[in-house]
């Protein structure tokens, strides 16, 4: 019996309810093959884009995060706009306590540009 899975790029980040919402704890996310397209010269930019947050009532479902960070790989965007764009799209799925996504993208020319984007009020130790 073969299940049929969705396996295409979507901006659609489906969510489920928090386990453990009357506590603060840390979701970290690592996706080391990002990609998306320089806007000016139409070349491929990678990156790992990196995602900390502490959620309330919904955590992101990861594979729905894998679809929505694979729609990008067609899309000219800068490095500075697709990282603020993630927080946004996430933060206004999941309405988390606090976020930050960080776009830590590959050398090109000889420059390294890493983008962090938060949302909320930082932890406290």
């Amino acid at each position: 019996m073969r299940v049929e899975v969705e396996t295409k790029p979507s901006k659609k980040l489906e969510v489920v309810s928090n386990p453990n919402p009357g506590r603060d704890y840390e979701i970290a996310i690592e996706a080391p093959e990002f990609t998306c397209l320089c806007p000016m010269t139409g070349q491929p930019d990678f990156a790992t884009i990196r995602v900390t947050y502490i959620p309330d009532q919904l955590i992101v479902e990861l594979k729905s995060f894998k679809l929505y960070l694979w729609s990008y790989r067609d899309e000219g965007a800068f490095h500075e706009a697709v990282t603020n764009t993630i927080l946004d799209d996430l933060v206004v799925a999941l309405q988390p306590r606090w976020m930050k996504v960080a776009g830590d993208f590959n050398i090109r020319g000889g420059i390294h540009a890493a983008v962090t984007a938060t949302y909320g009020k930082p932890p406290t130790a």
